[in-house]
């Protein structure tokens, strides 16, 4: 499928071209929407309404490769996520707790599924959520999170901080019952 003639048909009002774009990205965009999003069906409202403004912005899109046009898509995606937690109100960072680093053995995280750790991070608070995600997954520094958010550098790094101590608990618990299945 040759992308820049699909992104040149959708710009032209392609609904052909718009579909099969949708239907090559679409399953990746909702995983994105489901990392900040507990509820699927909330995020593949959040993935179609990110479609849409990429139709309607399509026009100043300027397609240099499959990878440029996966970053446009995956910036849309991420606003609209946020969005959608402001909206909600339920986005607030979670206040300062004393939250003992404990360390985790390799195996535990050998044990665990890409689908498993994906669950376990659905299950942090939004706040711990999103800014994990922002900083682990997407690659953004505490400054941009920061700005991106209307938060402290401080609290980006404290709340990345307590998020992956929150999972090394959850992944540590999971090993627990792992390990009582396979024994009884």
């Amino acid at each position: 499928m040759d992308k820049a003639l699909l992104i040149r048909e959708a710009k032209q009002g392609s609904a052909a071209a718009q579909k099969l774009l949708y239907d090559h990205w679409s399953g990746r965009m909702h995983v994105l929407c489901r990392r900040y999003v507990k509820v699927a069906e909330d995020a593949e409202e959040i993935m179609l309404d990110g479609f849409y403004k990429f139709y309607k912005t399509i026009h100043r899109f300027h397609y240099n490769g499959e990878a440029a046009l996966h970053e446009w898509l995956k910036r849309i995606m991420i606003n609209e996520c946020l969005m959608y937690l402001r909206r909600k109100k339920s986005f607030t960072m979670i206040p300062e707790t004393d939250i003992a680093d404990m360390g985790i053995e390799e195996a535990a995280l050998n044990n665990l599924s890409a689908s498993e750790i994906f669950n376990l991070i659905v299950q942090l608070p939004v706040g711990y959520r999103t800014v994990f995600n922002l900083h682990v997954v997407e690659g953004m520094d505490h400054r941009e999170i920061a700005k991106l958010l209307g938060i402290s550098e401080g609290t980006s790094k404290s709340q990345l901080s307590r998020a992956k101590t929150l999972l090394q608990k959850m992944i540590v618990s999971n090993e627990t019952i792992y390990g009582r299945q396979s024994n009884g």
